[in-house]
């Protein structure tokens, strides 16, 4: 074969790689860009300025935020799981009687993560996380061990010292108006206290 034509074929060869190889790099170019495309659809010009994505983000919170019951209606919570609380002991239903003491806390502690301090009519910060704290540890704790030894009269001292608590705390946010009492009708009607109630089976 002559050289020449060796030459030829061989140029035409390397024409054909080169040719092959921008091809597929055209095919992985349009890959990666298709790619990026897809995870990042605001990039580019059409992407909106920081500014703007601040202004939602603030926008979605604050419409997140008035969602959240405020710490009134959880506190009126509270006052129906501690009411139902005072109607289990008094019939002796110390299993309902600790349910709604349970509810009673979690509801508590509730309230004091949505607002943990409160300001008092001359701006002074009431921590009520240390308050709640206290009441865990004293009242409602004796409350606990009444209705684990099932024992009515002492249930009935506890409950009237962690009323007198209860209305310390609302003293001390200016609050003296919500004065507690020991309630004369239980907040669930459709909750039977009787301990020995056979219905429904």
């Amino acid at each position: 074969m002559p050289a020449n034509s060796l030459q030829i074929d061989s140029t035409h060869a390397s024409k054909s790689t080169r040719t092959a190889a921008r091809s597929h790099l055209s095919v992985i170019t349009c890959v990666i860009v298709t790619a990026f495309a897809a995870v990042l659809p605001h990039a580019g010009c059409d992407a909106p300025a920081p500014a703007a994505v601040d202004i939602n983000i603030a926008a979605e919170l604050k419409s997140l935020r008035d969602l959240i019951p405020d710490q009134a209606h959880i506190m009126a919570d509270v006052g129906y799981h501690f009411t139902n609380l005072w109607f289990a002991g008094d019939a002796e239903n110390w299993p309902l009687a600790d349910f709604y003491l349970s509810e009673t806390k979690s509801h508590l502690r509730w309230a004091v993560r949505a607002k943990p301090i409160r300001k008092d009519n001359a701006g002074r910060d009431i921590k009520l996380v240390a308050i709640l704290e206290a009441f865990e540890n004293s009242q409602l704790g004796q409350l606990k061990k009444t209705i684990d030894g099932k024992d009515k009269l002492e249930f009935i001292t506890a409950y009237k010292a962690s009323l007198t608590t209860c209305y310390a705390c609302h003293k001390a946010s200016d609050k003296p108006y919500l004065r507690p009492q020991i309630p004369k009708k239980a907040d669930a009607g459709v909750i039977n206290f009787d301990p020995k109630a056979d219905w429904p089976l």
